[in-house]
């Protein structure tokens, strides 16, 4: 069999473990509908899952991962837009009360900006979904103190996020929820080598290490 022998390792161990021991919850969840609170946006990045960040079980979080963690504006033009329409189904199907959108360190796609490697030259469709990373990282440069506590990388995946959130807004349900109190948005970010999660205070426009300890 062709197929990657890691991932049949993995299941066989799901099987025996997690599966076992939650299979009247898969049970519930596999005959019903799926109602999570929480969406979460996140990069493809393989070293940052989210359902593992969250230690979340399986109904829990409603995840969209895309290159970067980018949320783009609202665009309803007729062409596909995979993350445009996760939201939407977010929002107006599920009905979650919560959008996080998540970034981390080091990632690889802002580094690519933030290094001069120009993603906007690579690809069929990497360069595109990039380009407004570029305007992110130009103003973050032209602002960033060489005397600043965060490396220029780390500024501008904070940057991403946070022009991400803005973009969340210019979607009219969103808003339109958010404005009634109905759905919450917020801006995280995780720094994989320290496992440690980093919150956006949007008032304050800071960010903030959160103290990993159960409340």
């Amino acid at each position: 069999m062709s197929f990657p022998k890691r991932l049949l390792d993995g299941y066989a161990s799901f099987r025996s473990g997690r599966y076992a021991e939650e299979s009247e919850r898969y049970a519930r969840l596999g005959t019903g509908v799926q109602k999570p609170s929480v969406m979460i946006i996140a990069c493809c990045d393989s070293r940052a899952a989210p359902e593992t960040i969250f230690d979340a079980g399986p109904g829990e979080i409603f995840v969209m991962r895309n290159v970067a963690n980018l949320v783009p504006p609202y665009a309803p033009d007729g062409k596909h837009h995979s993350t445009s329409a996760a939201i939407e189904f977010a929002v107006l199907s599920l009905g979650v009360k919560h959008i996080v959108v998540m970034g981390h360190g080091r990632c690889g796609g802002i580094r690519a900006v933030v290094e001069g490697g120009d993603p906007l030259s690579a690809g069929d469709f990497i360069g595109k979904w990039m380009s407004d990373v570029r305007d992110v990282a130009s103003a973050v440069r032209h602002d960033h103190s060489h005397d600043d506590d965060k490396d220029l990388q780390t500024a501008v995946e904070h940057a991403s996020v946070e022009h991400s959130l803005a973009n969340l807004r210019t979607f009219p349900w969103v808003r339109m929820k958010e404005n009634k109190g109905e759905l919450t948005v917020h801006g995280a970010w995780f720094d994989i080598a320290l496992g440690e999660l980093h919150i956006h205070d949007e008032s304050g426009k800071t960010w903030a290490l959160v103290n990993g300890k159960a409340v």
